[in-house]
């Protein structure tokens, strides 16, 4: 009987080059490529299945519904193997449909032609009008909706799912976070007026509003479209013991009437929004504001801005409708609606240490996350997590805050004179 590796190395070399870059394992126990003790480590193709998934979705959605499925499996640092694996196929132009034929002739040679198989049932199948109000709501409920105590697992005590700040070397996870807070807060510059309100759009588990009552003299409002978020962030604000100060509804962006607060944070929702709404958002955080309010918009960004399509992923599986925006395109959204921007920062190496603490924490409660959310959820979010890393140490992708403050009509900003007073 011919070894798997003969009947699919047309197909490797097709994809990943001739030798390929890492050690590939076939079912029958055969293989292709490197040496183990040579390489990255090791892919393994448990089923023809996999190939079959490549088949029908040559590029990486393909690839991502064989390992969700555990058709396709690694050993080793899987940072390194998502990079190398994109570096040989884009370079060439590999993945994609010039790998059909490859394909094709590998799958019926197994004897495993056929129709697609069926998607994994975590894949997002969002219907409606994109970033409507229902749909935006079923999107952020794929993400968000499948357990607060996964998101323990994986974001540890400060239940912050956004990039922390790092301000030295042996600052763990937890004290990043709060660093990250208190810079957005001082930028708001809470501590210069106190008594006022702050709107948190976006505000997760609570953990920024819980921050800035503590803290800061202020009184804080904040929204999600996440009632399992909103549900325990009110416990979490309660035990905190500023439920006093601290209001958290579920309630869209859009839907904010004439309230009007002296600063605005949205720290990683703005992903959400969309391009084509981005000036509805803009101006409705605008209209929000008091004279000399300030806005911090934290938000994830590529040049050029991207758009989370249906092939891709994280679309498919992570964030669906997900959109980054240029941070260019996002700054003249901002002037547009009558921000006078005053500040951008750049926080993308702290995102990638971010995205490792995470990881950290996913491998030590591997068999808590899967017992919570099933084998095939956490290795999605092994998967999202480590192409995260490897966006954000090469710089594909970016995260900035944006600072923006609505003047008075005589141009009044209020704002200092320096940056001194947001280094603790």
């Amino acid at each position: 009987m011919t070894e798997v590796a003969a009947i699919v190395a047309p197909l490797v070399t097709a994809l990943l080059g001739d030798p390929p870059p890492v050690r590939i394992a076939f079912w029958d126990g055969s293989a292709i490529g490197p040496d183990e003790s040579e390489n990255l480590g090791t892919l393994h193709v448990r089923s023809p299945d996999a190939l079959r998934r490549i088949l029908w979705s040559p590029n990486e959605l393909g690839l991502g519904r064989a390992y969700v499925t555990g058709d396709l499996d690694f050993d080793g640092d899987l940072c390194a193997v998502i990079e190398t694996v994109r570096d040989v196929t884009s370079d060439a132009g590999r993945l994609g449909w010039s790998a059909v034929p490859a394909a094709l002739t590998a799958v019926r040679q197994l004897g495993r032609l056929g129709l697609p198989l069926p998607r994994p049932p975590e894949e997002a199948r969002l219907q409606g009008w994109r970033h409507s109000l229902r749909r935006d709501a079923r999107a952020v409920g794929h993400h968000y909706e499948i357990g607060n105590d996964f998101y323990r697992i994986v974001l540890g005590p400060s239940m912050t799912y956004s990039c922390a700040r790092f301000v030295d070397d042996g600052t763990d996870l937890t004290s990043a976070q709060a660093a990250k807070h208190e810079l957005v807060c001082r930028k708001l510059g809470l501590a210069e007026r106190p008594g006022g309100r702050l709107l948190d759009v976006g505000c997760g588990w609570g953990s920024m509003a819980i921050h800035a009552a503590t803290h800061h003299e202020v009184s804080v409002v904040g929204i999600t479209i996440s009632p399992a978020q909103a549900d325990l962030a009110r416990q979490r604000v309660e035990e905190a013991g500023v439920a006093d100060r601290v209001e958290i509804r579920v309630q869209d962006y859009r839907e904010l009437g004439g309230e009007k607060f002296a600063a605005i944070s949205s720290i990683g929702m703005s992903e959400h929004v969309g391009a084509k709404r981005l000036a509805q958002y803009y101006q409705a955080l605008h209209d929000a504001l008091l004279p000399q309010g300030r806005l911090l918009n934290h938000a994830i960004s590529s040049v050029g801005g991207s758009r989370l399509g249906r092939t891709s992923f994280i679309g498919r599986y992570v964030f669906p409708d997900g959109e980054l925006i240029d941070v260019g395109e996002s700054v003249l959204a901002m002037e547009r609606v009558g921000f006078e921007v005053r500040d951008v920062e750049s926080l993308r190496e702290h995102y990638a240490r971010t995205l490792r603490g995470w990881s950290a924490n996913l491998d030590a409660g591997w068999d808590d996350a899967v017992r919570l959310v099933g084998e095939a959820r956490a290795r999605i979010w092994r998967l999202y997590i480590a192409g995260s890393i490897v966006g954000f140490t090469d710089g594909g992708v970016n995260v900035h805050q944006v600072l923006g403050v609505a003047p008075t009509a005589d141009g009044a900003s209020g704002m200092p004179p320096t940056r001194r007073s947001w280094d603790p």
